[in-house]
């Protein structure tokens, strides 16, 4: 049993499907698919049921999961100390982010590490809060950006800076309220509102406001896509909260909401004070050097 070979079966079940998973390991699909029945036929036992479209795993396949997943794991600690004696000159790191987060520019932050460090190569993962959570606790992810609003992080993760987004009402251009450019929370009580699926960062931080304010949202549509969100708020179909930037790039009027000033926290975290895989920990020096509106840097939960 090779670890390339519960590298990729680790791969489907994270991916959801063979083809996503071999665009995702950079191999043809049919190589793939012949690495997992070679480890199947090893392990005795067949570790996918492959009688559907979706890939669902069998008994066996839930029970090699956890072990599947430790041991690359394992394997890359490895790789990543050669790493760190070779200075980066390779390496990997992985790195979740929620699709509304614009409190760092995450685009232009990579490039500028990439220019740094070009042989890293690094994974982006959009997800929801929670998601992301996991996925740092299990090890598939060595840094994230989440948004915690009041909760506590799970234990074991670490705050490595806090960063507050402002949060503003975007509406239909010719709106009532966009006329004024500035509201209270009251002002909304007959608005209907688009908003993203329960369990999203954003949805988080805005149901927790309108409980604080008692504002009870009449809610017309729930999407998935902060694109799709945009544009339906657009057509008119409702109004929204999102961060400032994504307002002002759709070119949507932006309302400013106070009573009390909307907003949320964002956090980079990671597993521990600092990062073991070297290109991670590099990554991190590069996300908090030199950022004045940082706090509590360092801070861990549990």
């Amino acid at each position: 049993m090779e670890i390339r070979q519960l590298r990729h079966f680790v791969a489907v079940v994270t991916e959801g499907s063979f083809t996503a998973a071999a665009r995702a390991e950079l191999i043809v699909r049919s190589a793939l698919s012949t690495s997992v029945r070679n480890l199947e036929r090893e392990l005795g036992a067949d570790l996918f049921d492959r009688t559907g479209r979706r890939v669902v795993l069998t008994e066996a396949g839930r029970a090699l999961l956890p072990q599947a997943r430790a041991l690359p794991a394992g394997a890359r600690s490895a790789r990543d100390a050669v790493a760190a004696v070779a200075g980066l000159h390779t390496g990997r790191v992985s790195i979740g982010t929620i699709q509304t987060l614009t409190c760092v520019d995450l685009p232009g932050e990579l490039a500028a590490f990439h220019q740094e460090f070009p042989a890293v190569r690094v994974s982006v993962r959009d997800a929801t809060v929670d998601e992301l959570a996991e996925a740092l606790r299990a090890g598939e992810l060595d840094l994230a950006y989440l948004a915690p609003d009041a909760r506590e992080l799970p234990e074991g993760l670490t705050v490595h800076a806090v960063r507050h987004e402002e949060l503003v009402l975007i509406t239909a251009p010719g709106h009532r309220l966009a006329r004024a450019g500035r509201a209270l929370i009251r002002d909304l009580a007959e608005e209907p509102f688009v908003d993203f699926r329960a369990g999203t960062g954003l949805e988080t931080a805005v149901r927790r406001l309108a409980a604080h304010c008692g504002l009870r949202r009449r809610i017309t549509c729930d999407v998935t896509q902060a694109g799709l969100l945009v544009e339906l708020v657009r057509a008119g179909i409702g109004v929204a909260f999102v961060p400032r930037p994504i307002g002002e790039r759709a070119g949507l009027p932006c309302v400013t909401v106070r009573q009390p000033d909307p907003g949320r926290t964002m956090v980079p975290a990671g597993r521990g004070p600092r990062p073991r895989n070297p290109a991670a920990a590099a990554l991190l020096g590069h996300l908090t050097r030199g950022r004045a509106d940082l706090t509590d840097a360092g801070s861990s939960a549990g």
